[in-house]
């Protein structure tokens, strides 16, 4: 009888009615192949692009969802409903510039096959989720296709980033009737310690090659684990690898068989404030331009926020001029925020680069003028290399210094039209036979071959050489005998030309001090090693610790008369510190060390380490835990291959959160190889055997082969499936 219920039972739950969404996913699905090789990393093919990113985010999502939907949370302003109250300003923010309902308008406005690929690209996360039914999202339990608009360029620190939330809260916490004098003066911290975002792109003309084949190096800098290392191919001719921002359906930073992309973070002033001048009328706000009032646009914003007991919910009245939100005030002005927003022609272009095979093609693609944030560094088969500087830059009236707030009440300040290829500071194909970009300016981006500052307008760049870029000419110049291995040495340079400037100020200290001084006889072994320095990072250099721990107490030490002064701590160390500084800095940094590791003869790669013990985002580093040693350093010191570690509560030891992230080198030939490797490993389950395996890789620089062509990728599979099938 029991036998008999069973069979009634599945022949009902058989007869019973199939959701046709589930169907199409199933159906999509059966056509795709993704195939994990020996490194867990996924190579997806469909017949269609959109089949293609139908199994790009699937396998995503199964490396890591919660990165994932924590993106996209951020990106639509809705991290308080997973987090807390603590969020809600950071949501107001994204909230002010992206609309949902405006989104939704521009995906129905959107190309045909823009929309197919948004539609796969909700419905490879919708089916994961509904094959994973253990994994339990925190507020995405159903992605829509308008969403992927929400999040079109892949940056780590977006535009809209640039907006100060706490000035944010000042102007809105009193409401309309009070905002006018709302303002926040905050103060700049003297010394920051962030370890500078960015990321290294370089590449070497064939004529500068052993092989004659162009070369890329991409190396992003950004926080760990921030990308999924991919490849993604259909038969529509899809065929890229490289990093993809968790969630996004397109290759980031990479390349294909003819051309590879490595974006940077531009200094390109291309974000601007307003001094917005408003009137009040009968509950009515205005604004004035050209002596004429227009009426503030205004919008109510609720952003909801989860608490202790359930769900709750805060609305704000909004404000918006033609130049973009108001989200601050200064001096009794309104101060709107104007910044690239196209969310559509960002999306197009971040797809269409991926399928672009050589110059003219990517130079057709860079003529959308959409990818607002970066700088690119190219190469491709065909033997050309470029520099292409930002992508957005609004043409503006330079006799203004565009770093500051502008009038608003003056249409002659507003924003034009983009400037064009040709009007910006580009390098392509130099005769010095390479390009280099290190987030510092374009006018040193092919030695003597860049373009020349005195020929743009000051807002093209609001920074000028950095200690990277010095490094990076150095080791680029006066050479022709390339080849991926020497590339990657390059990668990998231990010079720090920070240090060099400021030691010797250090040596003329203690040199000059007299035998008098009580901290003379008590340095004399710590002198002679940093004498003896060649300013190179390594795992057993007991220098790099020394002078690390040293410079940064004398930073700390003279931080207030550097800005006293007008100056950077590193150049008034050099030039202004006194000999007391000088000496007491060195002794301080004897005792820190000696008192944290019981000894200031520490190496190193005893310090900096590489640590990664669970799938959190933020990782709970230990001292207890295993770790690996780690001999490069911050960029701030110059190091072309960047790790940004620091100590955290219980630990002596500094933990690596942010720099190199995923590094690779490509030569551009009849076939293209590369070499690559990824922070820690490809998924966030730390029961995969692929969460750390790279672990060792990352922190030596022994980058591994990448598997490209369907031969080398099934030499090497582990396994190949269709979603939903695993």
């Amino acid at each position: 009888m029991k036998k008999l219920l069973v069979f009634f039972s599945l022949t009902l739950i058989a007869c019973l009615p199939t959701d046709p969404e589930v169907v199409a996913w199933e159906t999509m699905a059966s056509e795709i192949t993704i195939t994990r090789d020996d490194w867990g990393i996924a190579h997806v093919h469909g017949p269609t692009d959109a089949h293609a990113v139908f199994g790009a985010v699937f396998a995503q999502a199964e490396d890591d969802f919660h990165r994932i939907e924590r993106n996209f949370l951020f990106s639509q302003g809705r991290l308080a409903e997973a987090y807390g109250e603590e969020e809600l300003w950071g949501d107001l923010r994204m909230k002010l510039f992206i609309n949902p309902t405006e989104i939704k308008a521009t995906y129905d406005q959107s190309p045909t096959w823009l929309q197919d690929l948004m539609d796969a690209w909700a419905g490879g996360l919708n089916y994961y989720l509904h094959t994973h039914p253990e994994t339990e999202p925190m507020v995405l339990d159903r992605f829509e296709p308008w969403m992927a608009l929400t999040f079109s360029e892949g940056s780590i620190g977006g535009d809209i980033e640039r907006v100060n939330t706490r000035q944010l809260e000042a102007f809105y916490e009193e409401g309309p009737m009070g905002i006018a004098m709302a303002q926040l003066d905050l103060e700049q911290p003297l010394i920051d310690w962030e370890e500078p975002r960015g990321s290294n792109g370089i590449a070497i003309s064939p004529e500068n090659t052993v092989n004659g084949n162009s070369l890329l190096l991409i190396n992003p800098h950004t926080s760990f684990f921030f990308r999924s290392e991919l490849h993604m191919s259909s038969d529509e001719g899809l065929n890229a690898y490289g990093a993809s921002t968790w969630g996004q359906f397109f290759i980031y930073q990479g390349f294909n068989e003819h051309a590879g992309w490595m974006h940077t973070s531009s200094g390109v002033d291309n974000i601007d404030e307003y001094l917005e001048t408003v009137v009040e009328r009968d509950g009515q706000y205005f604004y004035i331009v050209d002596g004429k009032e227009r009426p503030m646009q205004v919008r109510e914003i609720t952003v909801p926020f989860r608490t202790e007991t359930g769900m709750d919910s805060r609305s704000f009245t909004t404000f918006r001029t033609h130049h973009g939100p108001i989200v601050r005030a200064q001096d009794g002005k309104w101060v709107a925020t104007a910044l690239m927003e196209e969310p559509m022609s960002a999306l197009i272009q971040s797809w269409d680069r991926t399928k672009r095979r050589n110059l003219a093609g990517y130079r057709e693609n860079m003529s959308m003028h959409t990818n607002s944030s970066n700088n690119t560094v190219y190469a491709d088969s065909e033997g050309n290399i470029a520099y292409w500087h930002s992508n957005f830059v609004p043409q503006r009236r330079n006799d203004i210094d565009w770093t500051q707030p502008v009038d608003g009440s003056m249409s002659e300040n507003d924003w034009g039209m983009p400037h064009s290829i040709d009007e910006t500071p580009n390098v392509f194909n130099p005769p010095v036979g390479w390009i280099q970009n290190t987030n510092n300016w374009p006018y040193s981006a092919a030695g003597p071959d860049s373009p020349r500052e005195s020929d743009y307008p000051r807002y093209f760049q609001r920074s000028g050489e950095n200690a990277r870029g010095i490094h990076a000419i150095r080791v680029l110049a006066n050479r022709s005998d390339f080849t991926l291995e020497r590339l990657l040495e390059v990668a990998y340079s231990s010079q720090m030309p920070a240090f060099e400037p400021i030691i010797p100020a250090l040596i003329q200290a203690y040199d000059n001090a007299p035998t008098s001084n009580s901290l003379k006889a008590e340095l004399v072994e710590q002198i002679e090693i940093l004498r003896s320095w060649n300013y190179r990072w390594g795992v057993e250099s007991v220098a790099t610790s020394l002078a690390t721990y040293w410079a940064e107490d004398m930073m700390q030490r003279v931080a207030q008369k550097a800005r006293d002064n007008s100056m950077s701590a590193l150049e008034y160390i050099e030039k202004r510190a006194t000999r007391d500084d000088h000496l007491q800095s060195l002794a301080a940094a004897t005792s820190l060390l000696t008192s944290e590791f019981g000894d200031w003869k520490i190496p190193w790669g005893e310090i900096n380490r590489f640590q990664r013990i669970n799938g959190d985002i933020q990782q709970p580093f230990s001292d207890s835990e295993p770790s690996i040693p780690v001999g490069f350093h911050s960029g701030r010191w110059g190091s072309l291959a960047s790790f940004g570690a620091r100590r955290y509560p219980g630990t002596a030891r500094r933990y690596g959160t942010s720099g190199n992230s995923f590094v690779a080198v490509v030569e551009f030939g009849e076939r293209v190889t590369a070499l690559a490797v990824t922070a820690g490993g490809e998924s966030g389950d730390p029961s995969s055997p692929h969460f750390n395996d790279q672990a060792e890789r990352y922190a030596t620089g022994a980058l591994r082969p990448v598997y490209f062509y369907p031969e080398d990728i099934s030499a090497n599979a582990e396994e190949t499936y269709v979603p939903g099938a695993r």
